[in-house]
């Protein structure tokens, strides 16, 4: 009785090896292909990577400013007017236990600030006139970028700083003795411009002088507009709740006090948000990718029908034959996942360099990115595996 042979089992390489036939034969479509399945990668890479690249740069600002930074400025009045805080409150918020740092700035109304006195009253350009504490710079957590900062002797003398966006609409790039600016029928001279303030962007756009000087050549009546406070981490909670009766005790309700690096954060969830529908247009590419590469391979079973049936004649079975096409299509989607994850982390990597950002992206994107081309290819290559095996070796072979 004849011995039944059964067939020969396909090894792993083996199944490589056969799978990238068709990728080696046809090269340009191949990579074309595979480019697809690139794009949408790279685009799904680079848009985590770049969010993710953003929330670390937060985060470091948020650690080297510190979040235990609250705001204390005047609401508004039962008659829907703006409210005062009392001259007093940065001394009565002084004396909150946890409270480790006070400093104040108050908007001078009516004074506005001008490169020369020809300027018309009415054109401000958005920028303000505000008293300002000595420590005011150690508690918002700011830098001067030129010259330097108001002490105990320029604060009693038309000495002014500038900050950031103030100094750049008044066309000032640094500080200096000759440099003026006209405020309130007096001129000023600049002593100093202030870096970017994160945790206090209203001073970006502020003219600052000191205490006594807005007294004294400016009419400013005393009262705080805004008082920063900060205070121990572990009570910052704590001291959030009773500043308000702190600062103004006969009317707390007319008082506002935030945490500015909630906006910060609040940003940062607006960012989330839109980083969302990126990811979701990256999908759709993928998407767009995965149809190219079911449609290469729908191609590739059609051209390749003698090769089909030669290799059923020769005693492949349906299982080999379906390993075969459905290898192909899962090197094809792997080779363009692996070039998009590349491609993804040089984006991130470049916008991050000139954002001045650490370059982030998680490991589980890389490592998500190749699965979902996995999964893709293997969707993609499924139908046209399946119809490549059940093709009859008569039938193939017959074929032009």
């Amino acid at each position: 009785m004849a011995e039944r042979l059964s067939p020969a089992r396909l090894r792993f390489p083996d199944v490589l090896r056969v799978g990238g036939v068709g990728l080696r034969t046809r090269p340009l479509r191949a990579f074309l292909s595979a480019l697809g399945i690139a794009i949408g990668i790279a685009a799904m890479t680079a848009v985590v990577g770049i969010s993710s690249s953003s929330r670390a740069e937060l985060d470091r600002q948020l650690d080297a400013l510190g979040t235990n930074l609250l705001t204390v400025a005047p609401g508004n009045t039962v008659f829907g007017e703006t409210a005062a805080l009392p001259t007093e409150s940065v001394a009565m918020i002084s004396r909150i236990g946890p409270v480790t740092q006070v400093a104040a700035t108050g908007k001078v109304p009516g004074v506005h600030v001008y490169r020369t006195d020809r300027i018309p009253s009415v054109q401000t350009g958005g920028l303000s006139v505000q008293a300002a504490h000595l420590n005011l710079l150690a508690t918002v957590g700011a830098t001067v970028a030129s010259g330097t900062w108001l002490n105990a002797a320029t604060a009693r003398y038309p000495a002014v700083v500038l900050g950031s966006t103030a100094a750049r609409r008044l066309g000032i790039p640094i500080a200096g003795q000759n440099v003026r600016v006209y405020l309130g029928r007096t001129w000023f001279s600049v002593i100093g411009i202030l870096g970017p303030v994160p945790l206090a962007p209203e001073l970006n756009s502020a003219a600052l002088v000191g205490w006594p000087a807005a007294e004294s050549y400016l009419d400013f009546d005393g009262h705080p507009t805004t008082v920063y406070t900060r205070s121990r981490e572990s009570a910052v909670e704590a001291v959030r709740a009773v500043l308000a009766p702190t600062a103004n005790p006969q009317a707390p309700n007319e008082v506002q006090v935030s945490r500015p690096s909630d906006a910060l954060q609040a940003r940062q969830a607006t960012n989330r948000a839109f980083t969302g529908l990126l990811l979701g247009l990256g999908a759709v590419a993928l998407l767009v990718g995965g149809v190219g590469v079911a449609n290469t391979m729908v191609i590739s079973v059609l051209e390749r029908r003698p090769e089909i049936g030669l290799r059923r004649s020769l005693g492949a079975t349906r299982g080999q034959i379906r390993t075969q096409f459905l290898a192909e299509s899962l090197l094809l989607s792997a080779l363009g996942g692996a070039g998009g994850v590349v491609l993804g982390i040089a984006v991130t990597t470049g916008y991050a360099a000139t954002q001045a950002w650490p370059a982030v992206v998680p490991g589980w994107v890389m490592a998500g990115g190749v699965a979902a081309t996995l999964v893709i290819g293997g969707i993609a290559g499924l139908y046209p595996a399946i119809r490549a095996a059940r093709l009859a070796p008569t039938e193939a072979l017959a074929t032009p």
